[in-house]
C-alpha cells in the first residue's frame, strides 16, 4: 500500500522598507541548485568589441534574471591576486581584538559605515539574530577608479556621498589594509559599470542607458565573517545571516569555498548556491526589480555556516544616486520604471524613488528594530529560579 506524503509550507516574514511581506516556504531540507536555477555565465563577451557578442551575453543574463535572479560569472576580469589580497586583509581585520575592531564601530557612523559585531543584527524578524560580524564602507569619489575632480562634484550630489574616512583611519595599523581593500572595491566597481551596460541591453535599452546614471553610484563594500556556530546555536537553528533580499541594482558576491549561501527559488524551495571556484555570484536587487516592473527577480537568500571552519564573503552592492536633472541617476537620483518595461496593458507598478532613499528606509528600519529587540531583552524578566 502506497503511503502518500504531503509537503507542508510555512510563512516566512521579510522586512521591507514599506512593512512586512510574507513568502510561502516548503518545509523540506535545502538541496543543491541545478545549473538551470543558478547558471554559470561566461563574461568573456563583456570585453568583446562586437555588439552581437554583448547582446548574446545580455540574453543569457536576462534568462537568469527572470528565472531565479541569481547566477555565477566566470572570466569576470577581477584577478585572483586582487581577491586574495582582499581576503587576507579581511582575516587580518576580523582576527584582531574586539578593542581594535571597535575602533571603527558603526556607532561612529552617520551612514552605516564601519564594524558590526556578531549577534548585533537581526535582518529577518522570524529568524535568530545574525551570527556573523561585518565591516562595511560606502562610496567615496576620491577612491573611484574612474578619476573624479573633487571640486567639480555637483552640490546636489555632495549630501549623498556616504563614505566616511574613520573606516580607514581606524584600520591604518594594519599593513596594506586600505590599499588592498580599496583595490578589490575598485575592481568590483569597474566590473559593475561594465556589467550594467549588459543589463541595459538585456532590458532592450541603449547600452549606455545607465552610464551617466552611475557617475557617483551606490557602491558599498562589505566584509562578512561567519564563525563556526556553537552547539546551542546549531540546535536553535541560528542563522549566519537571516532571510532577506538585497536593495540596490545588483550584488557581486565573492564567497570562499566553505558554502552556506541558500536561495529561495520560485517554488518556495531553499536551494544551495554551492561555491564554484573562480566565480563570483551575481544577484538582482530590489531597485533593479522596481526599475524593470518586476520582470527581473530580487530573490530571497540567507546564509548558514554549519561547517567546522569559518566562512568569509566579500559582497559589493551596486546602485544609483538622486539628482533632479534627468541626465543623472546616481544614488540620489529619482527614477521610475524604465520605458522598455511598461505598456498600456502593463503600467508601472511603482512610484519613482531614489535608490538612496530606498536603501536608507530599510537600513533605518532594521537598525531601529534591532534596538527595540535588544531593549526588550534588557528589560525581560530573569529566568533564574530563586529559592523561596
Amino acid at each position: 500500500m502506497a503511503i502518500s506524503t504531503t509537503t507542508t509550507t510555512s510563512k516566512l516574514e521579510l522586512r521591507t522598507a514599506y512593512g512586512p511581506v510574507f513568502r510561502d516556504v516548503l518545509n523540506t531540507q535545502p538541496r543543491d541548485c541545478t545549473t538551470e536555477e543558478i547558471p554559470i555565465i561566461d563574461l568573456s563577451p563583456l570585453y568583446s568589441s562586437k555588439f552581437e557578442d554583448r547582446k548574446a551575453l545580455a540574453r543569457e543574463i536576462r534568462a537568469a534574471a527572470v528565472n531565479t535572479g541569481f547566477f555565477y560569472i566566470k572570466n569576470h576580469g577581477i584577478s585572483e591576486r586582487v581577491i586574495a589580497d582582499a581576503k587576507k586583509q579581511l582575516l587580518a581585520f576580523f582576527t584582531q581584538s574586539d578593542e581594535d575592531k571597535m575602533k571603527v564601530s558603526q556607532s561612529f557612523s552617520r551612514y552605516f559605515n564601519g564594524y558590526k559585531g556578531p549577534r548585533t543584527t537581526n535582518i529577518s524578524p522570524g529568524e535568530s539574530v545574525d551570527v556573523k560580524e561585518s565591516l562595511g564602507w560606502r562610496y567615496s569619489p576620491q577612491y573611484d577608479p574612474d578619476p573624479k575632480t573633487l571640486d567639480a562634484i555637483p552640490e546636489e550630489v555632495k549630501p549623498w556621498i556616504r563614505g566616511e574616512e574613520f573606516v580607514w583611519e581606524g584600520t591604518s595599523h594594519l599593513p596594506g589594509f586600505k590599499d588592498e581593500v580599496l583595490g578589490y572595491w575598485a575592481a568590483c566597481l569597474t566590473l559593475a559599470r561594465k556589467l550594467v551596460k549588459v543589463f541595459a541591453l538585456s532590458l532592450d535599452l541603449p547600452e549606455n542607458y545607465f552610464d551617466s546614471r552611475t557617475t557617483y553610484p551606490g557602491a558599498d563594500g562589505v566584509f562578512n565573517y561567519y564563525p563556526t556556530t556553537t552547539e546551542e546555536e546549531t540546535v536553535n537553528n541560528a542563522v549566519g545571516l537571516g532571510s532577506h533580499t538585497d536593495l540596490q541594482l545588483f550584488t557581486l558576491l565573492w564567497q570562499d569555498m566553505t558554502g552556506g549561501l541558500q536561495v529561495l527559488n520560485r517554488d518556495g524551495q531553499w536551494i544551495k548556491a554551492t561555491p564554484v571556484e573562480g566565480t563570483i555570484v551575481v544577484n538582482i536587487g530590489d531597485f533593479m526589480m522596481r526599475l524593470c516592473n518586476d520582470i527581473y527577480k530580487s530573490t530571497v537568500h540567507r546564509v548558514y555556516n554549519r561547517s567546522t571552519v569559518e566562512r568569509v564573503s566579500m559582497p559589493f552592492f551596486f546602485g544609483e544616486f538622486k539628482i533632479s536633472e534627468p541626465s543623472w541617476l546616481n544614488f540620489n537620483c529619482v527614477e521610475g520604471v524604465v520605458p522598455s518595461c511598461t505598456s498600456e496593458t502593463n503600467p508601472p507598478k511603482y512610484e519613482p524613488i531614489s535608490c538612496g532613499d530606498w536603501c536608507q528606509l530599510r537600513f533605518k528600519l532594521e537598525n531601529d528594530e534591532m534596538k527595540k529587540k535588544m531593549a526588550r531583552q534588557v528589560h525581560a524578566p530573569s529566568a533564574v529560579i530563586v529559592a523561596a
